[in-house]
């Protein structure tokens, strides 16, 4: 099936954004409108289970990436850029080395290949205690997490995917249940034998542990050009929280 994108821009260089775990297009959507307006046409895609894409109970890395190249082939997309962020910076990893001729610059936001626990087990525990019988605005759904998610930045990213299922019910446009049971596959390292030989970007937030200097010097086992670059006063949702050094960054890099 076809993923759900929104397309900025008419520019020469067609750049590929997929966002990470429980986000959607729409969180990139203030940096698309600033890259468009440099000569690229930005695709920011919903991958599977997220968004306003189709839901399935079928969830790795390597059936995401097969979505993106059924989403270029219909789009007649040979040549382009590939932006990921977390769970897709993965996902555009393991692309990137399956379908290597297609990539122009590859950029990877805040992730490595490697295994990586997270805390998203409560988070989805808790999305999941939601009652939406009686939930009836993203006001009261705020309020019945704030205990079990004290991070209000986080609960308002969650809560950007919050919508009416029809006039009498809010639901996630993510696949809560599906992604819940299927959380180890976010957290898995990619394959040891991938290698992807051509211009890649990391980028970190100066804040987050995602990417550490011990695990750094592993990378080159598996990319063997690639560049880190480290966006000052911002944790892991980089783009949000510096975007103007994160657009600088990206801009520079894409067209270098």
């Amino acid at each position: 099936m076809l993923l759900h994108s929104k397309i900025y821009g008419e520019g020469n260089h067609n750049l590929i954004v997929l966002h990470g775990f429980l986000g959607m297009s729409d969180n990139w959507k203030s940096y698309a409108k600033k890259m468009s307006e440099n000569d690229f046409k930005v695709h920011l895609i919903d991958q599977r289970n997220h968004g306003d894409s189709f839901h399935n109970n079928e969830f790795n890395y390597e059936i995401i990436a097969d979505d993106l190249k059924y989403y270029i082939t219909h789009h007649d997309l040979n040549k382009f850029s590939l932006i990921g962020h977390s769970m897709g910076g993965k996902a555009a990893m393991i692309f990137g080395s399956l379908f290597p001729s297609y990539i122009d610059k590859l950029i990877v936001v805040d992730i490595l290949p490697f295994y990586k626990k997270n805390d998203f087990k409560s988070i989805l525990e808790s999305l999941l205690k939601l009652d939406f019988n009686t939930i009836k605005s993203r006001k009261q759904a705020d309020s019945e997490l704030e205990s079990s998610i004290p991070n209000k930045s986080l609960r308002d990213f969650l809560l950007k995917s919050l919508h009416w299922k029809n006039k009498m019910e809010l639901q996630f446009k993510f696949n809560l249940k599906v992604l819940y049971k299927n959380l180890n596959e976010i957290e898995k390292a990619l394959p040891k034998n991938l290698i992807y030989k051509q211009k890649t970007l990391f980028i970190r937030g100066e804040k987050s542990d995602y990417i550490m200097d011990s695990e750094v010097q592993n990378l080159d086992k598996h990319f063997t050009d690639f560049q880190l670059m480290t966006i000052a006063n911002a944790g892991h949702w980089v783009q949000a929280e510096n975007p103007v050094e994160f657009q600088e960054k990206t801009l520079f890099f894409l067209k270098s």
